[in-house]
């Protein structure tokens, strides 16, 4: 907060009534433009010399984040609390209260008063009273500008209010060269953008604000008076944080001001002096831990805001001239956040695991053919209030549990990765049709030891073989989530185009040991397909919504528009997107994953999924997607998507993978997921997806099985254990 402004010292106000003696005389006598006219001929300087500042105020402004809708407040970032507002958005009572207290003959005098400097003056050496500064609104918004002009040094900024005689000369001589260039409105209205008001609040439009949560517009007589008396001694004044009882003398002094200038009349002033001083105090929220009350779930997809803000060349060259952008910069930005589907993902995550649990179902949800962000929840306040003891990170953390990064890698997502394996086979020139009799266990060529290995080989398995063994499809391989029909398909293919199919899709590997698996030994990472490497909740959502669009892989974006405090359009809104998959590809790969859902290929090969709850509860609409669970079901996963929306959520315990969450929670995160596509397509036409050719379909070579009688998905995990090879290469395999 800024200091109360200072009287003029003794020793200054003698050194400038000497230089000006000879015109105190004068004052009396002469009319003040005269005088002033005299004075700017011979002494005062030209528009064109003032420094850049003054001409284009580079004042520091909050920048508003704003979900998709545009109206609903998600925070603001600032490290000065002020906006700029119109000279029509101010009350014309705030003008004339602002007027009538710092500097009743502003709109007769040139910018400098000289008559009420040498008032001014001769009392304050008189003494016998309170300082007078002499100042006009035009010089006081001169100090102003100089002393936060973020281009000027700490000590350039600091001799903006130092007192000598020559610092005051300079502000005459700017204020008058702007009153030459500016009409009286303009520069009103900058100086209402800039004044101190006390408990934080920079220009009027904050102030109206913090004391009485409203618009400048909306400001009475009465708060217009008792804002305006605050500027001379903003702290000393300010009702909240100081003196109740001199802001209401101070609002008397500025009323009784306002009936001497002729802005109202007696009987106003009267009866606003009679109002009592009701205030509505209103903190602006600043950041990603000071988000709307009651949603600090919001503080995640905030965060992940922030972080992309600091990768944008447009905002700045580096990651600290972007965040001084961003806290002064004055940016409306209106974000990808719908709240209507943060608030079920948000329902649904807590309502699998409460906030005091230390096990987490974090949720994504990406619009395909945008990339755009739509919700990021989890069942964690985002806040930096402390946790009990024992409880590391929760209920209370920001930790990107979400979106991965910083100390975060991800968790296992299973058989999820299954669609990888598959959309590289498809790419290869393989078929839908392409059928193999997947044994219980298949030996491979990947060398191991131990438990589960076949005559020195790694052996993976089927977890649930009455039901998954046999001659197995796409279709059916995918639906019922076929762990040796996958990896055998991954080794038909080469296990490196399914890492890099999944690199393609925009899987990060943030793990250093995936990231190793994938730069060196790709070709040997047998278990890839079984969902062995950390992903997180956005990336899968996201790889998923590349095959809902039908091959079109768009860069996560959490923004719609991004505009400057001028109101000029930043280039950042728009999707980045680009093809990385055929079309008829991602058709296919569709096609199959519509078994897993209770749903059918128009082909008719579907005969079984593991979460045919959500044709259910989607009520038929076109839907497809995938589960997958990890060793001893450290993690469950589902990823659905439609046309118009992917999500995925990932139960786990991001503090300890060792703790199992159980194949029972898998039914409840198919469930939140389902329900968070239901809220996200509620009131959307319904689309189908296109069906994929013949030639990628192939021909199926033997009659279709019928599903079960009970569809549901059996209680035994749909993956098998973490593969020994990834024990064998010392892979972490984990979240």
């Amino acid at each position: 907060m800024a200091p109360p402004r200072p009287p003029l010292t003794r020793l200054f106000t003698v050194l400038l009534a000497g230089l000006l003696a000879g015109l105190a005389l004068a004052v009396a006598a002469l009319p003040g433009n005269l005088l002033l006219g005299v004075v700017t001929k011979s002494a005062l300087g030209s528009y064109a010399a003032l420094p850049a500042a003054l001409k284009t105020p580079a004042t520091p402004q909050r920048s508003y984040l704003y979900a998709n809708d545009g109206k609903t407040l998600i925070t603001t970032f600032y490290d000065v609390n002020r906006t700029d507002v119109a000279l029509s958005e101010i009350a014309p009572v705030m003008r004339q209260a602002i007027v009538a207290a710092e500097d009743r003959r502003f709109y007769s005098h040139g910018g400098a008063d000289l008559r009420g400097l040498a008032r001014a003056l001769v009392a304050n050496v008189k003494g016998g009273g309170t300082e007078q500064g002499g100042s006009t609104l035009t010089m006081q918004y001169v100090r102003n500008v100089l002393k936060t002009d973020p281009s000027r040094t700490a000590e350039e900024r600091q001799a903006a209010t130092d007192q000598n005689v020559g610092r005051k000369l300079q502000e005459i001589r700017y204020a008058s060269a702007l009153e030459q260039s500016l009409s009286k409105d303009e520069i009103l209205n900058r100086y209402l953008n800039i004044a101190y008001f006390g408990s934080g609040a920079y220009g009027v439009a904050a102030a109206s604000q913090r004391y009485f949560g409203k618009a400048p517009a909306q400001l009475t007589l009465a708060e217009s008076a008792l804002l305006a008396g605050l500027v001379q001694s903003p702290e000393a004044y300010n009702p909240i944080d100081g003196d109740r009882d001199a802001a209401l003398s101070r609002r008397a002094y500025v009323l009784d001001s306002m009936v001497e200038t002729g802005a109202i009349t007696a009987a106003q002033a009267a009866q606003a002096k009679a109002e009592k001083l009701t205030l509505h105090p209103t903190a602006q929220p600043n950041g990603c831990t000071a988000v709307a009350q009651g949603h600090d779930d919001w503080g995640y997809f905030c965060d992940y805001l922030r972080q992309w803000w600091l990768t944008q060349p447009a905002f700045g060259a580096t990651a600290e001239e972007r965040e001084q952008a961003l806290r002064r910069g004055g940016y409306t930005v209106v974000t990808s956040l719908d709240p209507q589907v943060q608030a079920t993902a948000q329902q649904q995550a807590t309502a699998v695991y409460g906030y005091g649990n230390k096990r987490a179902l974090p949720i994504a949800a990406v619009e395909p053919g945008t990339g755009r962000v739509l919700a990021m929840a989890v069942n964690r306040h985002y806040s930096l209030a402390a946790n009990p003891a024992g409880q590391d990170n929760h209920p209370n953390t920001v930790n990107p549990l979400i979106s991965g990064g910083d100390s975060v890698d991800g968790y296992q997502a299973g058989s999820t990765f299954k669609l990888f394996t598959m959309l590289a086979a498809l790419e290869s020139g393989k078929t839908l049709s392409t059928g193999f009799d997947a044994p219980g266990k298949l030996p491979t060529r990947y060398p191991a030891e131990g438990e589960g290995s076949c005559d020195g080989h790694w052996c993976p398995a089927n977890a649930n073989p009455d039901w998954m063994d046999g001659y197995r499809m796409m279709w059916d391989g995918f639906g019922r989530s076929v762990n040796t029909y996958f990896v055998w398909l991954a080794e038909q293919v080469g296990q490196e185009k399914v890492v890099e199919m999944a690199q393609r899709l925009g899987i990060t590997f943030r793990a250093d040991s995936d990231a190793a698996f994938a730069r060196n030994d790709a070709a040997d990472w047998g278990s890839f397909t079984l969902g062995v490497a950390a992903t997180t909740p956005l990336d899968l959502a996201n790889a998923y919504a590349t095959v809902a669009a039908e091959g079109t892989y768009c860069t996560p974006l959490p923004v719609v528009s991004v505009r400057t405090s001028t109101g000029e359009q930043v280039p950042v809104g728009d999707p980045s997107c680009k093809r990385v998959l055929d079309a008829d590809v991602a058709r296919a790969a569709t096609d199959a994953a519509r078994c897993p859902v209770g749903q059918q290929s128009p082909y008719g090969q579907c005969n079984g999924g593991t979460a045919t709850s959500v044709n259910e509860i989607l009520d038929g609409r076109p839907v497809a997607g995938k589960t997958g669970s990890s060793e001893e079901n450290a993690t469950e996963t589902f990823v659905g998507f439609t046309p118009q929306v992917a999500v995925a959520g990932i139960a786990a315990n991001p503090d300890d993978p060792t703790d199992s969450v159980g194949s029972a929670v898998q039914a409840k995160v198919i469930d939140a997921v389902a329900r968070v596509i239901a809220t996200a397509v509620k009131g959307q036409p319904e689309k189908s997806f296109t069906a994929p050719s013949r030639e990628l379909a192939g021909e199926p070579r033997r009659p279709v099985e019928r599903p079960p009688a009970r569809q549901e998905r059996p209680r035994t995990p749909d993956d098998d254990p973490r593969s020994l090879l990834e024990r064998w290469l010392g892979g972490r395999g984990r979240g």
